[in-house]
């Protein structure tokens, strides 16, 4: 047997003497025998099919040997959006309804099409949405006999010519995501999707692209049982496989996130979600006598969120391990063991050690402003009574988890949506009020956005002239992006500096001081910014000061101008704060700055790049450079959790800011965890009950006194509890 294996490359057929259930018979020299193929590798009897050996590479989606050849590991592949192709339908071809062919480069594609549409009825001055589903067929496919390639030939033409970089963000404009049909989103080959777990496991007997879409809960119960019949598994299984990724799932569940599935993508979490994620890769690992260090831990968090989080970080110092967190929620400063307080103020007024010892103590610390806070001893004042201006009817939001929700917005108020993370909120508001706004007032709706999912009936918006979405998103690309640039400041301070004696003796104009500006006064070498870009071929590239100015962004001539003996250099070093008193007396430069103040971002150096920036602080250098336009247009802002990363004295400025807007008229909506805002609203819409499957559901609304009376509000529970001081 063992020599017929050899020889056929690990098959061989077995002959028995006579008939045998099961096995196919075969007749030799007048005698019956049985056939029974055996083989020690991984080829099918029946088919013949030959199986890649397991190895863990052929289960990794990463791995060139398990990814899906046709989508790569994505689960998707790309396919061109007629919703982007053709953003507004009520457009006639004529009017270009095609997007794609607008531009100059390919406008002779509409040309052609123009051309030939009288010989096939093909009409050109009605809405797109109008066309029939012929008409639809000769533009999407062409007309060979005219030399008329269409959609597809044209799309053709750019795939391959892809190699181009222009031609292959051009294309990605245009494209759409569906699901693969050769893996059907399971994002592994063929072979690593025909493994699955024996019977004795699991008596469905799934595959591992199965067992990612279960539930966590779910998995966890299928992975118990398997662990429950690990005799059945080789032994070190048990140990090195099951257990850690027991733990795993178990800490998933402790932090509330049992109903996320392990192939969701990353991107599709809430904030909320993402951050409990990426701590339960942290926290999950059995790891003893070390010092885990956590950044804000409890940003995106709900308030139970917070206290499942607070359970964890305990454990973790039961088993042995210390940890350290910089952190603002009060509900955490009273968890904790010890508190080192920093301050007194921000930038370069902070610094100093004001307080170390337990957290009752820190409330008799008198320079300290979070002790303040944390005693309640900080003035608390609510909001002034503000009347609803009439409100936005949403009807029948179903984007993600949302379940056919018909909510109200008033306008004129501040009204905060609050909810466990992932309960729906920014399903809610980012995804749906949003583009459904922006479709009815006629302003572009984000290409992500532009989805039935994403739209909802809405009524009562007549009163708005716009829609204005105050995310955390970067503000710039590149390090010459910086808050005076950004804020229109820098214009003016150029303008003074071009106004002093030594520069009209020079012959210098504003344009000398941009460091934007080729043909300036800018530091040729690093082109104004400061820093050198070093290629390192295959790995990241880095950056080095510049040699010739030092990072000051200037040439030498330009630095020599002095405006009460700091240049133009020294200006861009200075902090809002220092600025603001430095350029005292010169009002334009003042009120651009002002509003940086206003928001709490005093403490910024005026030539900071923007690509620095954390989410929070881009959010507010948004509203901060809206408040310095003095805009009187109507609006509506949507802000995205803007306490993100904020001490309660910096939540305060926010809130001023925030009355700011609603003074003048404007209204605002806000996606909000943060007790002291929420006790701060006219109004608040809950979500919940719980997140992902389990939310989406209208909670409760009306102001903070509806929601603490609301006995299914889990917001309200913990908002009877904000404002008290601490035992």
């Amino acid at each position: 047997i063992e020599q017929a294996i050899s020889c056929g490359e690990g098959r061989c057929l077995i002959l028995l003497d006579g008939a045998h259930d099961g096995a196919d018979q075969i007749t030799l020299g007048g005698s019956t025998w049985s056939v029974t193929p055996w083989s020690t590798g991984t080829t099918c009897n029946t088919c013949r099919r030959q199986f890649a050996r397991p190895e863990p590479r052929l289960f990794s989606f990463h791995s060139p040997l398990g990814a899906c050849p046709d989508c790569r590991g994505f689960g998707s592949v790309p396919v061109i959006s007629f919703t982007k192709l053709v953003p507004d339908p009520r457009l006639s071809l004529r009017e270009g309804a095609i997007a794609a062919w607008t531009t100059p480069a390919y406008s002779h594609e509409l040309d052609e099409l123009v051309d030939l549409a009288p010989d096939y009825g093909i009409p050109l001055d009605v809405p797109f949405a109008e066309l029939s589903p012929a008409h639809l067929e000769l533009i999407t496919h062409g007309v060979p006999e005219r030399d008329f390639g269409g959609l597809d030939g044209f799309f053709n033409w750019l795939e391959r010519h892809r190699y181009k970089l222009s031609v292959r963000v051009f294309l990605n404009r245009w494209r759409a995501y569906d699901t693969c049909g050769h893996c059907g989103g399971g994002r592994l080959q063929p072979d690593a999707l025909a493994v699955h777990l024996p019977s004795a496991l699991d008596q469905q007997q799934r595959t591992i692209d199965q067992l990612a879409a279960l539930p966590v809960a779910e998995l966890r119960n299928v992975i118990s049982k398997c662990q429950q019949h690990s005799g059945n598994l080789e032994r070190d299984v048990h140990h090195t496989v099951l257990a850690p990724l027991a733990t795993r799932l178990d800490c998933l569940h402790r932090v509330g996130l049992d109903y996320l599935t392990l192939d969701r993508p990353l991107r599709t979490l809430s904030s909320g979600e993402a951050r409990r994620v990426l701590l339960t890769q942290a926290l999950g690992a059995s790891l003893v006598n070390t010092l885990y260090v956590l950044d804000e831990p409890t940003a995106g968090l709900h308030a139970t969120d917070v206290s499942r989080l607070v359970k964890v970080i305990d454990d973790l110092v039961e088993r042995g391990n210390s940890v350290v967190m910089v952190e603002h929620d009060t509900s955490v400063i009273e968890a904790a063991d010890q508190v080192i307080d920093i301050g007194p103020a921000a930038g370069r007024h902070g610094g100093r050690l004001l307080f170390q010892g337990p957290p009752a103590e820190l409330a008799t610390c008198d320079d300290s402003v979070t002790g303040a806070h944390f005693s309640r001893r900080a003035p608390h004042c609510g909001p002034a009574a503000r009347t609803a201006a009439g409100a936005i009817q949403i009807n029948g939001a179903t984007r993600h988890n949302l379940d056919h929700l018909d909510v109200s917005f008033p306008l004129g108020q501040l009204v905060v949506v609050a909810g466990v993370s992932g309960s729906g909120k920014s399903s809610l508001v980012q995804e749906t009020l949003y583009p459904t706004l922006c479709q009815a007032l006629d302003q572009p709706v984000p290409p992500e956005l532009a989805h039935d999912d994403c739209l909802a009936a809405v009524t009562g918006f007549e009163s708005l002239e716009q829609v204005t979405l105050v995310d955390a998103s970067p503000i710039g690309r590149s390090a010459r992006s910086i808050p005076a640039t950004y804020l229109k400041a820098f214009d003016e301070i150029r303008r003074l500096f071009a106004a002093t004696a030594e520069s009209k003796q020079r012959g210098y104009t504003a344009r000398q001081f941009s460091f934007n500006s080729s043909g300036g006064g800018r530091c040729e070498m690093c082109g104004g910014s400061g820093d050198i870009e070093v290629d390192m071929q295959f790995l990241a590239d880095i950056h080095t000061t510049c040699p010739e100015c030092s990072g000051r962004r200037f040439g030498r001539e330009v630095l020599e101008v002095t405006h009460r003996n700091r240049s133009i250099a020294d200006v861009l070093d200075m902090t809002v704060e220092e600025a603001f008193g430095f350029f005292r007396g010169e009002h334009k430069i003042r009120r651009r700055l002002q509003p940086l103040r206003d928001v709490g971002l005093d403490y910024l150096p005026l030539g900071q790049p923007t690509t620095t920036l954390s989410g929070g602080e881009s959010q507010r250098l948004k509203l901060a450079s809206f408040l310095s336009s003095k805009a009187t247009r109507r609006t509506l802002f949507l802000l995205d959790e803007p306490t993100t990363g904020l001490h309660p004295a910096d939540v305060e400025q926010l809130l001023d800011c925030l009355d700011t807007l609603l003074a003048v008229g404007h209204s605002v909506v806000v996606i909000e965890h943060h007790l002291g805002l929420i006790a701060r609203a006219d109004h608040v819409i809950e979500l919940g009950p719980g997140g992902g499957p389990r939310g989406g559901q209208l909670i409760a609304t009306g102001s903070p006194r509806d929601i603490l009376s609301c006995a299914e509000s889990v917001t309200g529970r913990h908002l009877s509890c904000y404002n008290q001081p601490p035992p």
